[in-house]
């Protein structure tokens, strides 16, 4: 499974991974210039990193792996989410669907698109939420759930 994760993310890289994860970054630098977007600017950097190779790693609530909130997952996230929403998330949640369309005009492309939605869904509220191995984000979900469950 390793082999597949990285072939994919070889070839995700160089048909245009790349470029999202430009457009992530350059949120980011544009958020660093203020004070205020720096949170954000932090977000932009993870979540830059994980467009640039996303095959293998998933997002995750922070509160889900850590089993305990923090500021990025109480209302000050949703908010800032919020923010994010209409100052940058549309607009690169946009462009993952433009390359998802792009992707999905050949059977080999269609992991590419679905990687492509997802980041686009992620794109519009990426504060509160981290980047983790596929099994790490397994093992986290299962025990919230129990958690959940032992309430």
């Amino acid at each position: 499974m390793q082999t597949l994760g990285c072939l994919g993310n070889v070839l995700w890289f160089i048909s245009g991974g790349i470029f999202m994860g430009l457009a992530w970054w350059l949120a980011g630098l544009l958020c660093f210039i203020s004070i205020i977007g720096i949170p954000w600017g932090r977000a932009c950097f993870v979540m830059g990193n994980f467009a640039f190779l996303p095959f293998g790693s998933m997002p995750v609530s922070r509160d889900v792996l850590t089993g305990k909130g923090d500021i990025g997952t109480s209302i000050f996230g949703s908010i800032g989410n919020i923010i994010w929403l209409l100052v940058a998330g549309l607009w690169i949640a946009l462009g993952h669907l433009g390359c998802a369309l792009v992707c999905a005009v050949t059977i080999i492309g269609i992991p590419f698109a679905w990687q492509h939605v997802k980041l686009a869904a992620l794109a519009l509220c990426p504060i509160g939420k981290t980047i983790v191995p596929v099994q790490v984000a397994r093992a986290a979900e299962q025990e919230s759930a129990l958690r959940a469950f032992r309430r």
